[in-house]
């Protein structure tokens, strides 16, 4: 109480400062202090004082008048949050630099005025959201602004604000790639030209009468209403396109722009709509609201993140997911194949390790030793997904956008989760295996290949390396998990690759340009150049990420020692591959506490090498599909309980009645090519 006294009391102490008199000032000091001062104290005193005060509120009614008289407005509805740039980083890099040293914006300006009066705009906006609504208007009613939505000098702003919005908004839409995104309305009438058409046709209607108001009936208010709903639903149609041609990071910000700028034209011209005389005070208050809220997000970088940055995301998971489908077993057959495949990707792995071993002897710098890791690595990989073999750490990137495109669009109930939870023990089984072929192989093949090199050369080529390949494998006295998470978020990154250049690949129409290439059907033949788009487009995105997730895995360590940072990575594949060098160095001769330290660390950093990757790409494919993470809280709990009832399912492929209902379940989903945005 005895706050609410000091700030009633510095609020009188303002208005008696500022307005005792007829103030003619159009500085906005006196309203700055004003509002600051209201703020500290109750809105009911403030109402109370100027009921009892006629000649206060006669002054600062004057003085609010005067500071707004002549000022336009159509800056704060065309522009505050609405993009600027059509490419993500420019905008990012205008919305940094305006935060930091916000721009300076032409006096005369009810934009200006917004910027110089508050400093803290959204928490301002929340105060006043809080305010009872009766207070609020009958404070409106006390500066006869409670109608002002009517003046003409008003709705001349709201129209040429919305003239504006208009003819940016054709232009955008007008352009070649995005016509492209939304072929469906290449044989109808462009609404955007039809809405700019109608809104010019108003506001000339104003010109020659300006007592015009609009009604929720009226035919003009129709007709711009249903062509704006046209120009919405032809950017929602380009976005659904997007899984089927693709999308570039530039046309993604221009259909947002498009979205952005017709959504405030239909903010603006409702706001014209008046039925009965309580709209105009609605109306009236409804637009200080949205000036306010506009100015407050104008500069907001986390909307410009993931709004940017979202159906990028999903397109990305969309690729990865239709991928991820490969890698999740149902019948006994394919559990076998899938250690089969996993075994041949061990077997690779293992001679990679010798390989690597074999470099570090290679007297040269860093980066040679980082160029010939990463050629090791990256020819492996590549090798291995060209002869359809598995690596266990790649799955989980891939099957996490599986998992979530299933769960975002199946139906939300308890009958749904158990089928969806029997598909998660379809998919762990379908790692373990994988993660129990790559080790299983990876292990023996590393250890002949030594063998064979010891015979031939009658030189134990480990024994330099033993100490540091067992010393890698102990988490104590290495950070093993540390560079078993570096290397699942490699796993991660190598996902968003693949994704990415299948998009691009879409966007760009690559394996259509291959197979109608002049050149290459002059040379080679129509028939290669078919069979060479073909193989493109199956083939590209996997061998991309492959490459560079064998340029990140061998460079690390490298780079990492350059700088002197302990940097590198730790793979479950090749620390058994490792440990099985490190064991022959040694003459198999190790303590107990060592083999069965580095034993169980090899699966540790299976675990962290699944976890981190499979978390993250969860993560964003969560995140791309607008699914809440609080909903899913559920599933997991219906998977905790399957999973005690069931324990053998998550391991060995037995057969249950929930088998078919969650093939058709992904099937069902991942078979849709065409989504919402």
């Amino acid at each position: 109480m005895k706050f609410l006294n000091s700030g009633t009391k510095n609020f009188q102490s303002v208005l008696k400062k500022y307005f005792s008199f007829k103030n003619e000032t159009l500085s906005l000091e006196p309203f700055a202090e004003f509002l600051e001062a209201v703020k500290r104290t109750d809105f009911t005193n403030v109402l109370s004082f100027f009921k009892n005060n006629p000649v206060f509120l006669e002054h600062f009614k004057y003085y609010i008048h005067n500071i707004f008289e002549g000022k336009p407005f159509n800056l704060s509805l065309t522009e505050a949050n609405i993009l600027s740039e059509n490419a993500f980083f420019p905008e990012l890099k205008k919305r940094i630099l305006n935060t930091i040293l916000p721009p300076v914006e032409h006096e005369n300006t009810v934009w200006y005025m917004i910027d110089n009066i508050s400093l803290r705009p959204k928490k301002d906006l929340k105060y006043l959201h809080n305010l009872p609504e009766n207070e609020i208007d009958e404070f409106l009613r006390m500066l006869d602004a409670s109608d002002f939505i009517k003046n003409i000098k008003v709705k001349k702003e709201m129209l040429f604000a919305m003239n504006i919005l208009s003819w940016r908004v054709t232009g955008m839409a007008m352009e070649v790639e995005v016509v492209r995104m939304a072929p469906e309305y290449r044989n109808f009438h462009n609404p955007f030209i039809a809405l700019q058409n109608e809104l010019e046709a108003l506001t000339e209607e104003l010109e020659n009468d300006p007592e015009l108001q609009l009604h929720s009936k009226d035919s003009r208010y129709k007709q711009i209403k249903i062509y704006i709903e046209q120009c919405l639903e032809f950017v929602n149609i380009a976005f659904k396109n997007s899984s089927k041609y693709g999308i570039s990071g530039k046309i993604n910000q221009s259909l947002l722009k498009i979205q952005q700028q017709i959504q405030r034209i239909y903010d603006i011209v409702s706001l014209l709509v008046i039925d009965t005389e309580e709209d105009l005070m609605i109306n009236s208050k409804q637009l200080i609201f949205n000036v306010l809220r506009y100015k407050s997000h104008k500069n907001n970088i986390s909307e410009l993140v993931n709004d940017s940055t979202r159906l990028i995301s999903h397109l990305i998971t969309n690729h990865t997911a239709e991928t991820g489908t490969h890698y999740i077993t149902s019948t006994r057959k394919e559990y076998l194949k899938m250690f089969y495949k996993a075994s041949g990707g061990g077997i690779i792995v293992g001679a990679l390790c010798v390989l690597k071993m074999l470099y570090g002897y290679i007297p040269g710098s860093d980066f040679f030793h980082a160029f010939m890791y990463s050629m090791n690595y990256a020819m492996g990989f590549i090798m291995i997904y060209l002869m359809g073999f598995t690596l266990a750490t790649k799955q989980p990137a891939m099957t996490a956008a599986t998992m979530t495109k299933v769960l975002s669009e199946g139906e939300n109930n308890t009958r749904n989760n158990t089928e969806f939870a029997h598909l998660v023990s379809k998919l762990f089984r379908s790692q373990f295996i994988a993660f129990v072929g790559n080790v299983l192989l990876s292990f023996p093949i590393a250890l002949a290949i030594i063998y064979g090199l010891d015979v031939f050369f009658s030189q134990n080529l480990a024994v330099d390396k033993s100490d540091k390949l067992l010393k890698d494998l102990d988490p104590f006295k290495s950070k093993a998990i540390l560079h078993a998470s570096i290397a699942g978020f490699y796993l991660f990154i190598s996902g968003i690759i693949s994704g990415n250049i299948g998009n691009n690949s879409v966007f760009y129409q690559i394996p259509e340009r291959i197979a109608k290439n002049l050149s290459i059907k002059k040379f080679f033949g129509a028939r290669f150049a078919k069979s060479l788009s073909k193989y493109y487009a199956k083939n590209w995105p996997g061998i991309v990420s492959n490459f560079w997730f064998g340029v990140f895995l061998g460079a690390t360590a490298p780079v990492g020692l350059f700088f002197g940072l302990d940097l590198d990575i730790r793979h479950i594949t090749f620390a058994a591959g490792n440990f099985a060098l490190g064991l022959y160095g040694k003459d198999f001769t190790v303590d107990n506490y060592t083999f069965w330290l580095s034993f169980i660390t090899v699966f540790v950093i299976g675990f962290f090498n699944f976890f981190v990757s499979f978390t993250l790409s969860m993560f964003l494919a969560f995140r791309s599909r607008k699914l809440n993470f609080g909903q899913v809280s559920e599933i997991y709990k219906e998977i905790f309980r399957y999973f005690s009832k069931h324990p053998l399912k998550f391991f060995l492929p037995i057969r249950s009645g929930l088998d078919k209902k969650a093939d058709d379940l992904m099937n069902s989903t991942v078979s849709t090519k065409s989504e919402d945005h």
